[in-house]
């Protein structure tokens, strides 16, 4: 699959852009495990061109996350594509445009997914993005803005007809918001009208290597994208690719992997974000890559609540010497703590 001349590869795997998620030490930790794409978080157009600190320091990116996308939103033309003409400075691979946050501040004023509510508009701003940079442009959306309204059929074609060279297309409508199950039947559509020759990338409800396989099976999408899954198991990549060449799943990871991967990604986070924001922002994550221990509470509790980075690797450490090889989900139980109490 190539978005321009940039080659991915086959059946290239994407982190989605996340907010407050995909932040550069989450993306360290899943470009380790393999993925094959990622975005930075999505980024506001006013905020950029008005050199907000927290959203200009959102263009970092490294060189060993390439291929990487800036991704932008905003509701007014001029102002997005000044704010593509700052992004491309940054020097990404790639310019995404973000069509789809359903979130009600962001798509209510009329940008993320709320620009489906104005098909030109929508067009006429990725037809000037377009001419503003040098950059392959692409864009991520959804079916359209309710069920009334499934338009991503004619949308897909008219912005490959002004220039974009891969679109990402989540299953859901803005009304949706994430609730229901992904419907990929109309990203097949667009994959398998004749008048469409760019990359059609899929994502919504992509949760292990099994289902991975089957969009891409059932649905002949080029790529797929991974959101709310990595959570807490950037590996997921590594799962994925692993059953998609060998057609097995991958060994189950221990809870003393789990804590090795945890350890790498706090270090990262207090390295790009600082000790107040790295901890804040750990949290959620910590959430995530312990889910399913049993008789966890208290540790959780205690990560989710402290502010001292030592008592994190404390915690971390307690947490191997407990759960050592216990696998989530697994009949056997070698931890000593599975028949306490809370």
């Amino acid at each position: 699959m190539k978005i321009g001349d940039l080659d991915l590869g086959e059946k290239p795997v994407f982190l989605a852009p996340m907010e407050d998620v995909t932040d550069p030490s989450f993306r360290y930790m899943c470009k380790h495990f393999g993925a094959d794409m990622m975005y930075t978080e999505f980024i506001n157009a006013d905020g950029l061109i008005r050199d907000a600190g927290s959203t200009v320091a959102k263009l970092n990116i490294f060189d060993y996350e390439r291929p990487i996308g800036i991704q932008l939103y905003g509701h007014i033309i001029d102002s997005m594509v000044e704010a593509a003409k700052i992004a491309t400075e940054a020097n990404p691979d790639v310019i995404d445009i973000n069509f789809g946050c359903p979130v009600k501040k962001i798509a209510n004023r009329g940008a993320g997914s709320g620009m489906m509510r104005d098909v030109p508009k929508m067009v006429e701003m990725t037809r000037r993005i377009v001419e503003a940079t040098h950059l392959p442009v692409t864009v991520k959306t959804r079916l359209g803005w309710d069920d009334q309204s499934k338009n991503i059929v004619e949308i897909a074609e008219r912005l490959q007809d002004v220039g974009i060279k891969a679109i990402t297309i989540h299953g859901r409508t803005r009304a949706q918001l994430y609730k229901g199950n992904a419907d990929w039947t109309l990203i097949g559509e667009v994959k398998r009208n004749p008048r469409m020759h760019i990359p059609v990338i899929g994502n919504g409800d992509i949760d292990g290597p099994e289902k991975a396989k089957e969009m891409f099976d059932r649905y002949g999408v080029d790529g797929i994208m991974i959101g709310r899954a990595t959570y807490g198991r950037p590996w997921i990549f590594a799962e994925v690719k692993h059953y998609l060449k060998k057609g097995e799943l991958m060994k189950p990871l221990t809870t003393r992997e789990k804590v090795d991967i945890a350890r790498k990604h706090f270090e990262q986070s207090l390295k790009f974000k600082g000790l107040k924001t790295g901890m804040l922002e750990m949290r959620r994550h910590f959430s995530s890559y312990f889910k399913g221990l049993p008789h966890f509470k208290e540790i959780r509790l205690k990560l989710l609540t402290t502010l001292e980075p030592d008592e994190v690797h404390d915690l971390l450490n307690l947490i191997e010497e407990r759960y050592g090889d216990y696998v989530v989900g697994s009949d056997v139980n070698p931890s000593p703590w599975a028949d306490k109490q809370d």
